[in-house]
C-alpha cells in the first residue's frame, strides 16, 4: 500500500514552514523534535492544534515539519497556517471549516520598515518649539 503524504507550506511574518501530513496516531514532529520541546507557551500549541480540532482530525494524523526564521511566536502562526492548507488538500470537505475560521488566508502583517530622518517606522524626533 502506498502512504498518503501530503505537503503545504505555511507563512507568518518572516516565518516559512514546511508540512507533510500521513496518516498516523498524531505525532507532531517540528525540525526534529516533538511539538511540546519545541514550542514551550501553551498558546502558541493551542495555535497549532486548532485546525486539527476544527476538522477532528487531533490525533488520527503525523506531522512533520520544518520551520525557519522569526520567533516562536511567528513559527507558530506558520505552523498552523501550513497544517491548515495541507488538511484542506487532504480532504476537500475540510476546505470550508478552515475558510471560514480564517486559517487558510495568509496573515500580510510584517513589521514596517525604518524610514529615514524618522526614529522608527513612524516616530519622529521630540519637537521643541523654543
Amino acid at each position: 500500500m502506498v502512504e498518503q503524504r501530503i505537503y503545504a507550506t505555511g507563512k507568518r511574518k518572516t516565518s516559512i514552514a514546511r508540512v507533510w501530513l500521513s496518516p498516523g496516531n498524531g505525532n507532531i514532529v517540528v525540525n526534529k523534535k516533538p511539538l511540546e520541546e519545541y514550542i514551550e507557551r501553551e498558546t502558541s500549541k493551542m495555535m497549532v492544534f486548532q485546525p486539527l480540532m476544527l476538522t477532528g482530525t487531533y490525533g488520527k494524523l503525523d506531522i512533520h515539519a520544518t520551520v525557519r526564521g522569526g520567533g516562536k511566536s511567528g513559527q507558530a502562526g506558520a505552523l498552523r497556517h501550513g497544517i491548515a492548507k495541507a488538511l484542506a488538500e487532504y480532504n476537500p470537505e475540510f476546505r470550508e471549516t478552515l475558510k471560514k475560521a480564517g486559517l487558510l488566508t495568509r496573515d500580510a502583517r510584517v513589521k514596517e520598515r525604518k524610514k529615514y530622518g524618522l526614529r522608527g517606522a513612524r516616530r519622529a524626533c521630540q519637537f521643541s518649539k523654543r
